[in-house]
């Protein structure tokens, strides 16, 4: 549907390009998140969507949707909100997940969405980065949600970031 005239009406032209402009990032920089069937369905000021459609390339033995795949697209919903912020404000900063917390509460089958509403907290970290505070961290969390709403795991990352010269 991206890049279609249907497309254009509904979203506007501007958002699908920039979806079709992060979705072409995954399959260019993440090529096993693009091949697990990990895409951006939405990015703005106060969340970032990602989803993943459980099928049998992303599969585990259980039938469900495999515990990694569920951890590249959460951790894209995160980090894609961060590189979203730094890109618009002209950061120059490096970051690093130093570490991560999951819990899984149900099986993850079906059309499977992964959101990250903590980028206002995430504007506030990155805005203090100055020349006198060049490092922070932040815990961003991602919940994954399956069709009907419920949730089907939750993951936690502690991110690091430094600002470059």
């Amino acid at each position: 549907m991206y890049g279609s005239v249907g497309c254009r009406k509904i979203l506007g032209f501007s958002r699908c390009l920039g979806m079709f402009k992060y979705n072409f990032f995954l399959f260019k920089d993440l090529p096993s998140a693009w091949l697990c069937g990990v895409r951006v369905k939405d990015l703005n000021d106060k969340k970032c969507i990602i989803s993943v459609r459980h099928n049998w390339f992303n599969s585990n033995p259980f039938k469900s949707l495999y515990w990694a795949v569920q951890g590249m697209a959460s951790e894209l919903a995160t980090g894609l909100a961060i590189i979203d912020f730094a890109n618009r404000n002209k950061l120059n900063i490096s970051m690093l997940v130093i570490s991560n917390e999951s819990k899984f509460l149900k099986k993850a089958k079906g059309l499977i969405r992964f959101e990250c509403d903590q980028v206002n907290v995430l504007k506030k970290t990155l805005s203090s980065l100055s020349k006198n505070k060049t490092t922070d961290k932040i815990k961003l969390k991602s919940t994954g949600y399956d069709e009907s709403g419920d949730v089907v795991s939750e993951f936690i990352y502690e991110w690091s970031f430094k600002l470059k010269e």
